[in-house]
């Protein structure tokens, strides 16, 4: 029977492992080659673990009220695991991006 979590962060690291078994026998190996679907997190990045455990250490360490506001400057998948954190835990995100980055990271 499949597990109901209580919030969408109760999901975040619990991504299974596939063994490669094609993969395997075209490389001509005995030994199996397993692989972390990491994209089946919920923000689809194995960045919602990193996101998930630097919300939680500044909890932790009490940096983190409730109705505070995390600013976090990113241009990738951390800043999306942190928009998802941040919106089940109900803080406020603000991401910054440096105008050097380029047009597609923009």
């Amino acid at each position: 029977m499949k597990r109901i979590v209580r919030q969408l962060t109760d999901l975040i690291g619990h991504t299974p492992l596939l063994e490669l078994n094609k993969f395997s026998q075209s490389a001509g190996v005995d030994t199996p080659i397993i692989a972390k679907v990491e994209y089946f997190n919920p923000g689809g990045s194995v960045k919602d673990r990193i996101a998930l455990a630097m919300i939680e250490d500044a909890e932790a360490k009490g940096l983190l009220k409730p109705g505070a506001t995390i600013i976090e400057p990113t241009s990738g998948n951390t800043g999306v695991g942190l928009a998802l954190v941040s919106a089940v835990k109900g803080y406020k995100l603000i991401l910054t991006m440096p105008e050097t980055m380029s047009v597609e990271r923009r």
